[in-house]
């Protein structure tokens, strides 16, 4: 039997490779930046630029698709998943290490079909890591099978999470203050490479036991999802419940057991989502 999105997927990871030259490029000159939602919350014309490219490729080849892309929502497109094929994209994941050239910088392009995530791509583009998962066929770092770890003692997990870029005093005690909770159980450590789709592909690697993060946004995530999923690893809510890609909050882990542990620990953040229901 044919897979009908296969040619979708590989052009997926043809249009991330010339994305993530576009942004290696980008990376060795000026690079003007903007402000959105706060101050640490950046935008630049690269991130803008690589997602028109990103999209008006992908309409050229496959016109009856959908798209929901970062820059475009920003822009005042609606957030709107439907059943149709749809591409969900983040041009840069991880635009403040790219401003700063920290080198953890990845294009996300996650595909559903009927609101399910058929693929992920995540091409960490400094590191040249192209990660790719298809459902029910694993996932892959370069063409390696990923496999998530095997630790289910919390008191030995390496966790992995992000300060976001919210600077109300509200938000940013609940944020330390859930971190806290994690070192005192005691974790081994906690670790931020500054993009979540980045952050969720260490763990389908084994590189850390979890990631969990509230404040993120649909195309932060999608991708990687399925990319820790194929590894073997659980996608959740932060309540422990099951994963809802539009609550903008997820815990991805290597397991049940130490997913639902550090749901525990965590007090919600009560954002409002990415699809604007409550």
């Amino acid at each position: 039997m044919t897979d009908p999105w296969q040619e979708c997927m590989d052009f997926a990871v043809a249009i991330a490779k010339k994305a993530g030259q576009v942004i290696r490029e980008a990376m060795k000159r000026d690079i003007s930046v903007m402000v959105k939602s706060s101050p640490a919350d950046l935008v630049t014309e690269t991130d803008q630029k690589v997602e028109a490219m990103i999209i008006s490729s992908i309409k050229e080849k496959f016109p009856s698709h959908s798209f929901i892309g970062e820059e475009s929502v920003a822009a005042g497109e609606g957030c709107n998943h439907t059943d149709n094929p749809t591409w969900i994209i983040d041009p840069i994941d991880g635009t403040t290490n790219f401003v700063h050239r920290f080198p953890f910088v990845a294009v996300s392009i996650g595909f559903t079909v009927n609101k399910e995530v058929e693929f992920g791509i995540v091409y960490s583009c400094v590191e040249d890591k192209m990660y790719t998962a298809r459902k029910g066929k694993g996932a892959f770092c370069n063409g390696e099978r990923l496999t998530v770890s095997r630790q289910q003692d919390i008191s030995k997990a390496l966790i992995v999470t992000e300060l976001g870029s919210y600077r109300s005093p509200e938000i940013l005690s609940i944020i330390l203050s859930n971190m806290e909770k994690l070192l005192r159980i005691p974790v081994h450590g906690v670790r931020a490479v500054g993009s979540a789709a980045v952050d969720m592909c260490i763990t389908a690697t084994g590189g850390a036991e979890a990631y969990y993060e509230m404040g993120i946004h649909c195309w932060d995530v999608i991708a990687a999802a399925i990319i820790v999923t194929e590894a073997g690893g659980v996608v959740m809510d932060v309540t422990g419940g099951p994963f809802d890609l539009m609550s903008r909050r997820v815990i991805a882990a290597n397991s049940k057991v130490i997913g639902e542990r550090i749901a525990k620990e965590l007090q919600i953040i009560p954002f409002e989502r990415d699809d604007g229901n409550q």
